[in-house]
């Protein structure tokens, strides 16, 4: 019964850790991208663009974690 808590604890560790990063991480690079196109706007296509991907590969990290959170979940 004890383990059971613990996985319960741990998959929401996981879950927990692997959102907050990624999520202050996105905020701060739209932010500056925003900033950018603000300065520049002859270059927001080029912000954009390289904001989107960055988006994404923050977003990848959060889905890893999610991803071990689900397996963890699965042992109980």
């Amino acid at each position: 019964m004890e383990g059971l808590g613990l996985i319960a604890i741990a998959a929401a560790i996981a879950i927990g850790l692997s959102t907050l990063g990624p999520g202050i991480g996105q905020g701060i690079a739209a932010s500056k991208a925003l900033e950018g196109m603000a300065r520049q706007p002859e270059a927001s296509g080029m912000l954009r663009t390289n904001m989107i991907l960055g988006l994404a590969f923050m977003e990848a990290l959060t889905i890893y974690g999610l991803l071990i959170a689900i397996l963890l979940i699965g042992k109980m």
